[in-house]
């Protein structure tokens, strides 16, 4: 006689826990997400794009991105050097440096922006020895790479610092025996399994600068069409009430938010396949 048997979940309470999951993410995020495409759908195809590709948020877009993706890159190589010092060194203060990689986590937005103004100013500690040598940092897009900098530098070390401290360090070694110069144990030995993790953090870092308004704005100066970022640029709509056009840049910032967040995804799944064994 066949008997059936009603397949149970191995978890307890996972339907319960799947509803709540389900309930909170669509309050938090779902449902504010939907409605900025809803007010958007308040302008036909022809305002829109002339919205969004008006000069003066193009110009945003371009420096938004440009020192977005600059930030990144320097962060990519200095967050990489950052990580393996912290890995590789034992030195006095370690672990205070360590903690200080993550103040930008901890710190609020609009205080790194001042702090950064007060440094980086013409009368400033270090913007007054820029000055002597002819290089204006605050109120330029320079002050704007500096402070994306600070505040994204921790997605690069913390990406890659847990894939240097697993790398096995005897591969180094046998290369070393067989005449391999610290150079060539670099790029043709560690590079290769540090790539993912670089790049992965190179995307993270670059998604967050994206975003960055609270310490940008104080050392941009938020001229239009020079210094003005996006995320201002909103912020400017909306003061104005224009709400269909904040929320139609802010709908291609979103846009660019979910490529990115693909690409991070992506990384990260060839990072993971690239170490299971084979």
């Amino acid at each position: 006689m066949a008997s059936t048997f009603k397949q149970r979940s191995i978890l307890p309470g996972f339907g319960l826990a799947m509803g709540f999951t389900v309930l909170y993410l669509s309050l938090i995020v779902l449902i504010p997400l939907s409605g900025l495409f809803l007010k958007t759908t308040e302008l036909n195809w022809e305002r829109f794009w002339s919205v969004v590709t008006a000069p003066r948020v193009v110009a945003s877009y371009w420096l938004t991105f440009g020192t977005s993706f600059v930030a990144a890159l320097m962060n990519a190589v200095f967050g990489l050097l950052v990580a393996w010092v912290l890995v590789r060194y034992k030195f006095p203060g370690k672990r205070i440096i360590d903690g200080l990689v993550d103040l930008p986590f901890a710190l609020p937005t609009a205080v790194a922006g001042i702090a950064m103004t007060v440094l980086y100013s013409q009368n400033g500690w270090i913007g007054r020895q820029l000055e002597e040598i002819g290089i204006k940092a605050a109120y330029t897009p320079l002050g704007i790479i500096i402070v994306l900098t600070f505040i994204s530098l921790p997605f690069v070390v913390r990406t890659v610092q847990p894939v240097l401290q697993e790398l096995n360090v005897q591969v180094e070694e046998a290369a070393a025996t067989l005449g391999a110069n610290s150079l060539q144990r670099f790029f043709r030995i560690m590079l290769p399994q540090l790539r993912p993790a670089i790049l992965t953090g190179f995307a993270l870092a670059f998604a967050r600068a994206i975003g960055e308004y609270g310490s940008v704005v104080f050392i941009s100066g938020n001229m239009p069409m020079r210094t003005e970022i996006t995320p201002l640029l909103i912020m400017t709509k909306l003061e104005q009430y224009d709400y269909t056009g904040a929320t139609a840049i802010a709908v291609v910032m979103l846009l660019v938010s979910f490529v990115l967040l693909l690409l991070i995804n992506w990384l990260q799944w060839r990072s993971g396949s690239r170490q299971l064994p084979r």
